[in-house]
């Protein structure tokens, strides 16, 4: 089944299921050294822990939710794939912001006021410019590029077309009926094309990627996004 378990030798992740490598899943569980958890745990890594990992490490970590629709979606793809660290750095340069990792109220502010196309090609463009500086580019090069364009083109599908966002009382920026369902429509093909993937049929612009991995991403996006409590688990 493509997206479940793999461990490919020139992938430095090593044994990943469901894009939880084992070094993340030995992190997690506070197994040091991570070589001491055994390559059978990541294999029957339930979806209930992966999903848990995702919100906590991932989503939490770059702040996902407090981006607009669209930046959330490409700045949490690739804290997934690269680390919250480097993503959240990716984003404050494309804002034009001091890049240290650290996300405070100038990069908040600048974030809210920038218009979401701009910074999520910004966001893209760099992120494809940093893998394609990795020696395993060769290997894993037109999986990853086709996973950026495939991120993008849903971020882009998303995000608000308006430049100056209404800002309601207390500081909320208004967002548009129309929107907030690109949201869910966003969503709803990174789901389906999860499950295309889990079923064996392949989809080309998802080629190497994991469709365990797109498919928890969906459903972060749906749950997170809104900022419910509910656990991943009980998905």
């Amino acid at each position: 089944m493509r997206g479940g378990f793999v461990d490919h030798p020139a992938d430095p992740g090593g044994a990943t299921n469901m894009g939880i490598t084992r070094k993340t899943l030995a992190r997690w569980r506070k197994v040091s050294p991570w070589t001491d958890l055994p390559k059978s745990e990541v294999q029957n890594l339930s979806r209930a822990e992966a999903g848990a990992i995702y919100r906590a490490d991932y989503w939490d970590a770059c702040h996902a939710g407090d981006w607009k629709l669209g930046v959330d979606l490409v700045v949490f793809d690739y804290a997934v794939n690269s680390g919250p660290d480097r993503a959240i750095r990716g984003l404050q340069s494309a804002l034009g912001v001091v890049v240290d990792g650290i996300v405070g109220p100038v990069t908040l502010e600048t974030a809210r006021k920038a218009d979401a196309v701009r910074v999520i090609n910004a966001v893209c463009d760099g992120r494809l410019a940093f893998l394609r500086s990795l020696s395993n580019f060769v290997t894993f090069g037109r999986g990853w590029t086709n996973r950026v364009a495939s991120v993008r083109a849903a971020a882009l599908s998303a995000a608000p077309k308006f430049s100056n966002p209404i800002t309601l009382p207390g500081g909320v920026e208004a967002m548009s009926a129309l929107s907030g369902y690109k949201t869910y429509i966003v969503a709803a093909i990174m789901l389906l094309a999860g499950l295309a993937q889990v079923l064996g049929i392949d989809l080309p612009a998802l080629d190497n990627g994991s469709s365990g991995s797109m498919m928890l991403e969906a459903l972060a996006i749906i749950f997170l996004r809104k900022g419910l409590k509910a656990d991943l688990s009980k998905i």
